[in-house]
C-alpha cells in the first residue's frame, strides 16, 4: 500500500515507442509516480523530446542505455517475444513489479515462465483487465497489460460472459488507428500508403483472439462459440471502434440493464444512450459502449483510444492497483474532441 505522499519509482524500457512515449506522457503528470528511467537502447543519452517532440518544454528527461534495480515497477514496452528476451537476459530484482505491454505472457499466463527459468527469476503474471481481474491485480506482482483489440472486445462482451448468455457465434468488425502498427516504418503503416485508404488484416485470425477466448471461459467455462472477427487498418492515428453482434432473446432494456450493473463499479466503463464516436475516447482511458437491438442480434459498439484503455492508459490503471492507489489516479484525461 503506497500513501499519497510516496511516489512510486518507475523504469520504461522500451520508452522511445509509442507506447513508451504514451507513458512517460500520463506519468509525467501522475501524482504518485516519478520516472527513474526511459530506457531505449539506440537513443541512449539523447533527450526524450527529441524523440516524442510533444513533450518539449514538459521534461529534461534523457533516454537511458542503462538499467537500474533502484525502482518499485518497470513497465516493458516491446514487441512480440522482446519481453522474453529482455526478462532473460537482465537481472530484474524480484521486488520489482512488472507490467508487460507485450502479448508474450498474456496467454495462460500461470504457466507461461518456464522459459525465464535458470536465467531469470521465475515470475507469475496475471492478466491485467481490470474490469475482469481488479481483485487479483491488486495483490500481483507481475501484469500481463491486454491487447488493444481485445480490450474494446472484452468489455463489449464481459457482461453477456458473466450471465452465461454467450451461447451462440460471436461477430465482430472494428477498425484501428495506425499507432497500433507501431511506430517502426512499414509499408502498411506508411502515411502515404494509409492515408485515404482503409484495409483488412488477419481476419479471423488475428492474435488477439487468443486471449479474449481466455477470458469469456473464465466467466463462461463453457463458452466454445466461434468469434468471426474482421480488423481494420483505419486512416487515422489512434482509437478503435469495435461493433460486435450476437444472437440473444434479451431486449434492448434487459441488456442495458446487465451491462450497466456490471460495469456499476468500473470507472473508465461507460454505457452511452447515443451512438458514439472514437473522438470521444481518444486521448482518455475511457471505453464507451453503446447497444442496440435488431431482430434477434444484440448489437454492441465499443469505443477505446488503442494507446490508452488500450495500452498505456490500462498499465498505469494497473499500476494503481497494485499500489493501492484510486486506479483513476493520473487518468483523468481530456478527450481530443472539439
Amino acid at each position: 500500500m503506497m500513501t499519497n505522499k510516496k511516489q512510486a519509482q518507475v523504469g520504461i524500457a522500451g520508452a522511445a515507442g509509442y507506447t513508451g512515449g504514451e507513458l512517460i506522457r500520463i506519468l509525467l503528470n501522475h501524482p504518485n509516480a516519478e520516472i527513474a528511467f526511459a530506457h531505449s537502447k539506440s537513443n541512449g543519452g539523447n533527450p526524450v523530446s527529441d524523440v516524442h517532440s510533444d513533450l518539449l518544454g514538459d521534461t529534461d528527461l534523457k533516454f537511458s542505455s542503462v538499467l537500474s534495480n533502484k525502482i518499485d515497477v518497470l513497465f516493458l514496452c516491446m514487441g512480440q517475444s522482446e519481453s522474453v528476451k529482455f526478462l532473460s537476459e537482465n537481472k530484474i530484482s524480484t521486488k520489482i513489479k512488472i507490467i508487460d505491454l507485450s502479448q508474450d505472457f498474456r496467454l495462460n499466463p500461470m504457466s507461461q515462465v518456464s522459459s525465464l527459468k535458470s536465467k531469470a527469476a521465475e515470475r507469475t503474471f496475471v492478466y491485467g483487465l481490470p474490469e475482469l481481474n481488479r481483485d487479483e491485480i491488486k495483490k500481483a506482482d507481475n501484469i500481463a497489460n491486454p491487447g488493444c483489440f481485445a480490450t474494446a472486445i472484452q468489455l463489449a462482451l464481459l457482461p453477456l460472459a458473466d450471465k452465461k448468455l454467450l451461447n451462440d457465434e460471436v461477430h465482430v468488425s472494428a477498425v484501428t488507428g495506425s499507432t497500433g502498427a507501431g511506430q517502426a516504418l512499414s509499408a502498411t503503416g506508411h502515411f502515404t500508403w494509409r492515408n485515404n485508404n482503409i484495409s483488412i488484416y488477419k481476419a479471423f485470425q488475428h492474435q488477439h483472439l487468443g486471449e479474449i477466448t481466455q477470458s469469456l471461459k473464465q466467466l463462461q467455462p463453457k463458452f466454445s462459440s466461434a468469434i468471426n472477427f474482421v480488423p481494420y487498418r483505419g486512416n487515422f492515428t489512434r482509437g478503435i471502434l469495435a461493433a460486435v453482434y450476437v444472437n440473444s432473446n434479451l431486449s434492448l432494456e434487459e441488456a442495458k440493464n446487465i451491462f450497466k450493473s456490471y460495469y456499476k463499479s468500473h470507472p473508465f466503463v461507460t454505457v452511452s444512450d447515443k451512438n458514439p464516436d472514437v473522438k470521444q475516447a481518444v486521448n482518455t482511458n475511457k471505453c464507451i459502449l453503446y447497444l442496440e437491438k435488431h431482430d434477434d442480434n444484440l448489437f454492441i459498439q465499443s469505443v477505446i483510444d488503442n494507446l490508452t484503455k488500450g495500452a498505456s492508459g490500462q498499465a498505469v490503471q494497473n499500476m494503481n492497483l497494485m499500489f493501492g492507489l484510486d486506479e483513476t489516479t493520473g487518468l483523468k484525461l481530456k478527450p481530443s474532441a472539439f
